[in-house]
């Protein structure tokens, strides 16, 4: 079957969408060749079959990027792979299942005191977070969990201590004498625990003390000191595309981190409505839509 090649297979019925470049084109036109050459060496298919093959393929060269994406980082950034229908026109978007990307920043509002954050674990990686925390009749007490190292223990101390200190200039319904705290920090891809959870923290902490939940799809960034100072976003450019994998349509954003957005591809930048804020308290509360 060597002289055979079935390259072009899927041109009748499919083609590839704006995110496969030259190099990813051709590795998914090689592997449906040889698919076609395997299942159908007559060349004989239907578009239910080749769009089956279309699919794998693209499973295939993604699994390639996103591991080159680990180790190159921007360059190879592009790993939504797409196919478009030439009927329909449809755009539909090829997800690995071990990734798992589209669930982690789910659709629709969230629990109040739930937020998502990104950002570098202990290891150097980039990962997606959750902060659940939750709000209940008590006398001041503040619980945690899913804490493991010494950075992310003081990043959320640092949002703790904040909000007992300022939490008159965010609500006058804030009462830390009645009120205990819960918190639970997930690492939602198994990358390790989150060098700075601070103003994610924050915002949990205010979202279950209002009994308001944040805007859907958020994804929160930036680090802060005890003293409110907010921190320049490491590598936003990374920071944004792993939310953008993770679910995210919506980014709270350092206002500090505008110098950096030239750094950041613009079709991956218009992909969200990005908020940005300029101290915690600004970031409180445009996260919880708070006029």
């Amino acid at each position: 079957m060597r002289k055979y090649n079935y390259s072009d297979a899927f041109d009748k019925y499919f083609k590839l969408g704006t995110s496969s470049n030259q190099r990813d084109t051709t590795a998914v036109r090689k592997t449906v060749s040889g698919l076609v050459k395997i299942l159908y060496p007559n060349g004989e298919f239907t578009k239910d079959e080749i769009e089956r093959i279309l699919v794998y393929a693209l499973e295939g060269r993604r699994r390639v990027k996103e591991q080159l994406k680990k180790i190159g980082g921007m360059e190879f950034y592009a790993v939504n792979f797409s196919y478009i229908d030439n009927e329909t026109f449809e755009e539909k978007f090829v997800s690995v299942p071990e990734q798992g990307s589209d669930k982690l920043i789910p659709d629709g509002i969230q629990k109040d005191g739930t937020v998502h954050t990104v950002g570098r674990s202990e290891s150097g990686v980039f990962g997606v977070y959750r902060i659940e925390n939750q709000s209940i009749s008590g006398n001041g007490k503040i619980t945690k969990s899913g804490l493991n190292s010494k950075e992310g223990k003081e990043s959320v101390e640092v949002a703790i201590n904040y909000f007992k200190a300022n939490k008159q200039h965010i609500s006058s319904l804030i009462n830390l004498s009645i009120t205990d705290y819960m918190l639970d920090i997930r690492d939602l891809q198994g990358v390790g625990q989150c060098k700075d959870l601070s103003v994610a923290t924050l915002i949990a902490m205010a979202s279950s003390s209002l009994r308001k939940p944040t805007l859907p799809k958020l994804a929160i960034i930036g680090s802060m000191t005890t003293g409110g100072t907010i921190s320049k976003v490491e590598e936003l450019a990374n920071t944004l595309q792993v939310a953008h994998d993770a679910g995210a349509t919506r980014i709270l954003l350092p206002a500090n981190a505008m110098s950096n957005l030239a750094d950041v591809p613009s079709d991956l930048f218009t992909k969200f409505q990005v908020i940005f804020y300029s101290n915690p308290e600004d970031a409180i509360f445009k996260a919880l839509a708070i006029e």
